[in-house]
């Protein structure tokens, strides 16, 4: 009997120990999707898909996520707090001067792949030809919503998809929606507002300064 109770006791210990091993955190939330922190790993997940660590959106509401971690579902309130013991978060900055035409040129990356990007305050989202979109490993006809779109050509029919992360220098956004467009137009990769307007940005002495949120 005595063997047994000491036999429990250590599995309990093993769990507890095995649950405190792994932090895991939500800490941004989206249409069908999560970012999930998982001991200082973050990545969009979609609802249905595993990310850092195995662990499984299942399902995301306004306030949190249900996760399934270790094969037990829980839900997760959306957190601010980003990873323990560390400080908050520096803002950070990046200038960007005028290029060709007067217009604001910047090497970015999606999803981890570099992109030559126009910045485009009048667009207002990121927008793709089908060729960066084929050159960026995005299945847009699969993963994404098909539209029509009003461009200078003429009614083009494209496809809203959601970027798991637009990086431009030390600035990187989580969750990024961008249309797919058919053909060759645009000719560049347009950085547009979906991207902006979750960071902070103004024009000063003929520069584009962008700057992250707290």
């Amino acid at each position: 009997m005595l063997l047994r109770h000491c036999l429990a006791g250590l599995l309990l210990l093993s769990a507890c120990l095995a649950w405190a091993a792994s932090q895991v955190q939500v800490v941004g939330l989206f249409p069908g999707a999560a970012v999930i922190n998982v001991d200082g790993q973050r990545k969009l997940v979609r609802v249905g898909d595993s990310g850092p660590g195995g662990v499984q959106v299942v399902s995301v509401d306004k306030q949190g996520a249900v996760l399934r971690v270790d094969g037990v579902e829980r839900v997760y309130p959306l957190s601010r707090e980003y990873s323990a013991g560390f400080a908050e978060p520096q803002r950070k900055r990046l200038s960007i001067a005028k290029g060709i035409g007067g217009h604001y040129w910047v090497a970015g990356s999606v999803n981890g792949q570099t992109v030559q990007f126009l910045v485009d305050t009048g667009a207002t989202s990121v927008a793709l030809n089908d060729a960066h979109a084929k050159r960026l490993g995005i299945d847009y006809r699969v993963s994404g919503r098909p539209l029509q779109v009003n461009t200078a050509n003429g009614v083009a029919r494209g496809w809203r998809v959601m970027l798991d992360r637009v990086k431009i220098g030390d600035l990187e956004v989580l969750g990024v929606e961008a249309v797919v467009l058919e053909g060759g137009a645009p000719h560049e990769a347009l950085l547009g507002m979906s991207f902006l307007s979750r960071v902070g940005w103004r024009e000063e002495q003929g520069m584009l300064v962008l700057e992250s949120k707290l």
